[in-house]
């Protein structure tokens, strides 16, 4: 039962999708707010956000006492993080950092709270909680669904996400661009590397000398720091023109055979996933399916015959949602629940 404290808030980032989200989900959710306040860069101050019946007024990242805050949610990129990340923390403010910035650090816990809870047990002696990519959530927890089955030897992902992954800016240039493509019109590519309205691009991130990308990288690695495992995962990462709603196709190969029936079962008793699946209609989840909810959806699970031991799967996920926005103020939930003044996890001085 949670316990009757209500806290002092700050979402950063408050006026880009993330944090548009996140407040919308504290608001869903009923998250105990005393105060809350809404911070974003210097061009936003003075506009409004909403959160529950209230207009917040965007302030400056500066004009905030975060002394005075309990629970920040940075949802601002890697570079904001990196540069104030921790004052914020050694100010007496806890942070979950939605960034890639402190993913991997040793002595940050990164948490999907259906996955790896447990690894809260410790605290967090930097005073920042991490929430991983928006694709290594819903991997990981499918994933680890399936390790109550067998291990897993190996991994092959590929995925397909929207391009409301990268920001705002994004999904007005699949916009601008889808309109020029119908209307004959001029196409504009600001953001992307290519035209990404009615194609694919198969890059996310920089790509490295070994010819793997940056988003690839994140992934597997965070993966391997979720489950705590030395798991061969292989990703390759496309950008596709969805708005909203990130896909994976998944081949595993595991120690044991493991049949449709105990895969379908396994993720049936996982918290967090759905599985929709109707064979003999052709129905299977797509990125709409997913969109606005909460759920990580799985579908066309199907044995892989090329492999002693394998299995193939499709997953699909709201990526500002679960991806984003939601696992954060999930884990300002388990935050609450397992240490209601949040001692254990505030900034601990060499």
């Amino acid at each position: 039962m949670r316990n009757s404290r209500k806290y002092n808030v700050a979402v950063v980032g408050a006026t880009g999708n993330a944090g548009n989200n996140t407040l919308k989900i504290l608001a869903d959710r009923d998250f105990p707010v005393e105060n809350i306040v809404a911070v974003a860069s210097e061009r936003s101050v003075g506009k409004k956000v909403s959160f529950k019946k209230q207009n917040l007024e965007v302030q400056s990242f500066s004009s905030v006492d975060f002394s005075k805050v309990d629970l920040a949610i940075f949802c601002a990129g890697s570079k904001f993080s990196q540069k104030y990340a921790k004052q914020v923390a050694e100010a007496g403010c806890v942070i979950i950092d939605k960034s890639s910035y402190f993913r991997l650090n040793p002595k940050v816990p990164l948490i999907v709270p259906e996955v790896n809870a447990k690894a809260l047990s410790k605290g967090a002696p930097l005073g920042i909680i991490s929430t991983p990519n928006c694709v290594a959530v819903p991997l990981a927890m499918c994933l680890k669904a399936l390790t109550a089955v067998a291990p897993i030897k190996r991994a092959v992902v590929s995925t397909y996400q929207a391009v409301s992954g990268a920001g705002k800016a994004t999904t007005d240039e699949l916009y601008n661009q889808t309109k020029a493509v119908v209307s004959s019109g001029e196409v504009i590519t600001d953001v992307f590397s290519k035209q990404i309205a009615f194609n694919a691009i198969p890059v996310i991130g920089s790509l490295y000398s070994s010819g793997v990308s940056e988003e690839e990288d994140k992934i597997s690695s965070e993966i391997c720091k979720i489950l705590k495992t030395d798991v061969k995962i292989a990703v390759t990462c496309v950008r596709v023109p969805v708005f909203i709603g990130h896909g994976m196709s998944v081949v595993c190969e595991f120690t044991k055979e493991i049949s449709d029936e105990m895969a379908y079962q396994a993720f049936d008793d996982f918290e967090g996933i759905l599985t929709l699946d109707r064979r003999n209609e052709g129905i299977a989840a797509t990125p709409l399916d997913a969109q606005g909810e909460d759920a990580v959806f799985v579908s066309r699970v199907r044995k892989d015959f090329t492999t002693k031991n394998g299995l193939m799967f499709w997953t699909v996920t709201d990526n500002l949602r679960k991806g984003a926005a939601l696992n954060s103020v999930q884990i300002a939930e388990l935050l609450i629940d397992t240490d209601p003044k949040l001692r254990s996890f505030k900034y601990k001085a060499k």
